[in-house]
């Protein structure tokens, strides 16, 4: 399972009128009976939306006021995300006659006031931020968004945002469908969120909702490809400039060449996953990745990890893992890595991640000589095997993956020998061969020719130092808010 929740916006997006339509409840249901998670992400005050929603505890999490309130609706509990607006600010507003509504964070009123607002928020020498969002005027304190707010909820459901599907329709939905991993915008959306979103609903409101719920039951949005690429992970740089990235979000990659600079282009590409918040786990055989800043290491020269606080680490979102197996016998690696890629799988079918594993002289693990069945990988996406011998990976290994980036000297013998265990003809090959910081990538499964690429670097961020001693693991708002 890929896209493991679902955050949605309440008017415009599931609701018309400020009404949820029964057949789009329905749906709803059938995606939480999937096993996913339900998010609901809502400008509107708490108390008003439980008023005109009953229905609201098919959602497992909701986040109210633009970001400002969670909500737990098997509980009832709540929690304050943002702190109480300004008195000075509220006095001046009421003062001022216009419309206002006031809730545990947030300040609401409607066009065309925004005027009064902004010269009252100057005036008081206040740090508060005005959204916007059809006719509403939301005032809010800074950096508190639909985004900052679902952020706390992944955070209590242990979720990831790269495993998010989002949608809306308004202005303030931009940051809500920025921060998912993919974005819709309901065809009543406005223009610049079409623009912005990976995919446009055919149907309005709720019913375009349904057509993404479909996609997410019966194919992960497999079959829904989205109309742009974002974080898509990029390789380097052509002869012309262009950036070389993978062709899919479900690719994987062989890289081949000198063990040196395999390791220095397998980090730079965890470093740049890691970045934009993709869980990864490196099966490291030498100890080449032990000192990789971003991951907490298991296992070292001298001591082998356990696979069961290898998985413990793995349930939380935000660990990257380093798995060292030096210190395992070279005969018990392959079955040592047996045992974790089991649950590991497991593991990605139930959340989807770890989002990328790199397994490190994948020869050795699972090498061509391995019977057929007998490859712990086999039909892996989003893998990156580092080998310096291409022919001596497991064929059912080299039949799935989407390319292979032969690094240094010697990278057009490289991609010769990789085409050849595939009976495959590369076309456009280079003239002359890589050199160091270059690669020769070829991505089989597209029509793009093999390209001489610059590779890109990632310089890595240090760790603070840390000292082992010290180490350790309102009133309410009214209808002003109701297109929001």
């Amino acid at each position: 399972m890929r896209y493991t929740a679902i955050a949605l916006d309440y008017d415009g997006t599931i609701a018309k009128d400020g009404v949820v339509p029964p057949h789009v409840l329905d749906g709803l249901r059938r995606l939480r009976e999937s096993g996913r998670k339900l998010i609901l992400v809502t400008g509107r005050e708490l108390e008003e939306l439980l008023g005109i929603f009953p229905e609201i505890d098919v959602f497992h999490r909701v986040i109210a006021e633009n970001g400002a309130l969670l909500y737990r609706p098997k509980t009832g509990e709540k929690r304050e995300l943002g702190e109480p607006p300004p008195e000075s600010l509220v006095d001046a507003l009421k003062a001022s006659g216009i419309p206002l509504a006031v809730g545990h964070t947030i300040l609401a009123t409607v066009r065309p006031h925004e005027t009064v607002v902004l010269e009252a928020i100057a005036e008081l020498g206040l740090e508060q931020q005005v959204i916007f969002n059809k006719g509403a005027v939301m005032v809010l304190p800074p950096g508190c968004n639909k985004a900052s707010g679902l952020k706390h909820a992944l955070a209590e459901l242990g979720l990831s945002a790269r495993n998010v599907v989002a949608a809306g329709d308004g202005e303030n939905d931009h940051a809500l469908l920025d921060m998912a991993e993919y974005s819709c915008a309901t065809a009543n959306a406005i223009a610049t969120l079409k623009d912005a979103a990976d995919r446009v609903t055919v149907r309005t409101h709720g019913d375009g909702v349904l057509e993404v719920i479909e996609g997410i039951i019966e194919s992960d949005l497999a079959a829904l490809v989205p109309k742009k690429r974002r974080r898509a992970l990029c390789l380097g740089q052509d002869a012309e400039g262009g950036d070389v990235v993978l062709p899919s979000r479900r690719a994987s990659l062989v890289i081949a060449g000198d063990p040196a600079h395999t390791t220095q282009l397998g980090s730079a590409l965890l470093e740049r996953l890691c970045r934009t918040g993709y869980q990864v786990c490196v099966l490291d055989t030498r100890g080449d990745y032990i000192d990789f800043q971003s991951a907490v290491v298991f296992g070292s020269l001298d001591n082998p990890p356990t696979v069961e606080e290898v998985l413990t680490a793995l349930e939380k979102p935000d660990v990257q893992t380093v798995v060292c197996l030096a210190a395992v016998p070279e005969e018990k690696r392959t079955q040592w890595v047996g045992k974790l890629l089991q649950p590991l799988r497991l593991l990605r079918a139930k959340t989807g991640r770890p989002h990328w594993i790199l397994v490190d002289e994948v020869h050795d693990l699972m090498p061509a000589s391995a019977t057929e069945g007998d490859s712990p990988m086999e039909g892996a996406e989003n893998t990156l095997f580092a080998t310096d011998d291409p022919a001596a990976i497991s064929p059912a290994i080299l039949a799935t993956v989407d390319g292979v980036a032969a690094c240094g000297e010697g990278a057009r013998a490289i991609i010769e020998s990789f085409a050849r265990a595939l009976s495959w003809e590369p076309e456009g090959m280079p003239e002359r061969d890589a050199r160091e910081g270059e690669a020769i990538v070829w991505f089989r499964t597209t029509e793009r020719p093999v390209s001489l690429v610059t590779l890109a670097r990632v310089k890595e961020e240090p760790k603070a130092e840390i000292k082992p001693e010290k180490r350790e693991k309102s009133p309410e708002v009214g209808n002003v808010l109701r297109q929001a």
